[in-house]
């Protein structure tokens, strides 16, 4: 049985023979071999081991809404058929060559980018994910303004690596004391846990003037830029004001750098439009991609117009950014989200999903706050006076499991159940959902003792 105090599996020990380790199932595997810190959902750990469509399939046959997407990266569906194809047909015909070549797959690919991203973005250097994305652009930045200093905000998270560890504003993605120097923390657009204590719009958006402040006190006065989620994500789906990155892309600039709008978990249609800064009526700089852009698929991607791109002198490359068989699935997904209008999907859809949390909220005042864009929608869960509640979401995420649904959670203290399921979703999945939270709501509010 699995030891929960330590996340390991009885069966213990580094020193397993070939023989006991075939004994073991997979996720007993998994928590023997991987890092401890590859942690997993749920009291007794998911094994799923095939995926179609809205839903995945456990190692004992049972399907699952899947609610999640591999954390707002199965856009069109698991398993697409067109996705599928493109990368069946390229991996029969060239796997690997590096950005040393051209390859169809990739240029078709950039060609296509360059068709839909907003104004002047029309360069990309594809990568293997978010966090390589983002380091991407911070160079970037750095070596077109010729400054060091780089804007981030709190409850940000920017990836694994080192400089991403440092750009991160939750100190349980920070392992390491200021890893990499030059980012300095701006508050947060967090309206429903206001840092400056105001009530937005009479606040008239002081957490986005704070920007400028922050320059001008814990900066030289010249920057090379700011890197911001266009809603946080990981952070718990706080979503800042409208006019938020406005004045923030106008306060940056006046200091010699960048707008950089991180769009890993907006982009590719998530939030109803094709990208999450589409909301804002400002054109970034720079714009980082990854999760949804193909599939499931890992990619990453920064764009840049012209003329900071060419701030990058050769020599560089990816070995595997571009490869041709991610390139191929990309491309397809693109395809798929333009042919099924699936922006418009997750926009009708993310409106109908709303306003069903929000009577939700109104029956359970665990949830403090719904929050979000089309097809990503978080809940806050808290107890007396807005305490965070993580206990709570834990028991919602197996009521909901044990319903046949997966959802995900996330924010600073763990206290917000994060939706995002694949645009591809209907009506009656929307619905699915909405009777599998409810359910979950009554029996873990039952159990809370807060009936």
């Amino acid at each position: 049985m699995p030891d929960h105090e330590t996340g390991r599996s009885a069966a213990g020990g580094g020193g397993a023979t070939p023989a006991a380790s075939a004994a073991l199932t997979t996720a007993q595997k998994h928590q023997r071999y991987l890092f401890p810190c590859a942690t997993t959902y749920y009291e007794s750990p998911l094994t799923l081991v095939r995926g179609e469509g809205m839903h995945v399939y456990d190692d004992t046959g049972r399907k699952y809404l899947d609610c999640f997407g591999g954390v707002l990266t199965v856009s069109v569906g698991h398993c697409h058929p067109e996705v599928t194809d493109a990368i069946v047909r390229q991996v029969t015909t060239l796997v690997h060559t590096s950005t040393l070549y051209a390859t169809p797959a990739l240029s078709d690919l950039a060609e296509a980018l360059a068709g839909i991203l907003p104004g002047d973005l029309k360069r990309v250097f594809l990568t293997n994910s978010g966090t390589e994305a983002d380091e991407t652009a911070i160079l970037l930045a750095r070596v077109s303004t010729g400054q060091q200093e780089v804007i981030v905000l709190r409850y940000g998270y920017a990836g694994r690596s080192m400089m991403a560890m440092a750009a991160s504003g939750q100190a349980s993605w920070r392992l390491l004391p200021q890893p990499v120097p030059g980012f300095v923390h701006a508050v947060a657009p967090y309206c429903y846990r206001c840092p400056l204590k105001l009530t937005y719009p009479s606040c008239e958006v002081a957490c986005a003037k704070d920007v400028e402040e922050v320059i001008e006190t814990a900066t030289s006065g010249r920057v090379a830029g700011i890197l911001a989620e266009v809603i946080i994500g990981s952070g718990g789906f706080i979503v800042p004001p409208k006019e938020y990155f406005r004045i923030v892309a106008d306060s940056v600039r006046r200091a010699g750098g960048l707008f950089i709008a991180d769009e890993v978990q907006t982009g590719w249609g998530r939030t109803g439009a094709m990208f999450g800064i589409d909301h804002y009526g400002v054109v970034p700089d720079i714009m980082t991609f990854a999760k949804g852009m193909a599939n499931g698929s890992p990619i990453g991607c920064t764009a840049a117009t012209e003329k900071v791109a060419s701030s990058l002198r050769p020599l560089s490359f990816s070995t595997f950014g571009g490869n041709p068989v991610t390139s191929a699935a990309a491309l397809a997904t693109l395809r798929v989200i333009q042919k099924q209008k699936l922006v418009e999907n997750a926009r009708v859809l993310g409106e109908y999903l709303r306003a069903g949390l929000e009577e939700l909220q109104r029956k359970y005042p665990a949830i403090g706050d719904v929050r979000g864009l089309g097809l990503m929608q978080g809940l806050e869960l808290v107890g007396e006076n807005k305490t965070p509640d993580a206990r709570m979401v834990g028991r919602v995420l197996e009521h909901t499991r044990r319903q046949g649904v997966l959802i995900g959670k996330g924010g600073l203290w763990g206290n917000v159940v994060r939706l995002a399921p694949p645009l591809v979703a209907t009506r009656a999945h929307i619905d699915e959902l909405l009777a599998a939270l409810d359910g979950a709501f009554v029996d873990a509010v039952r159990e809370s003792g807060r009936a």
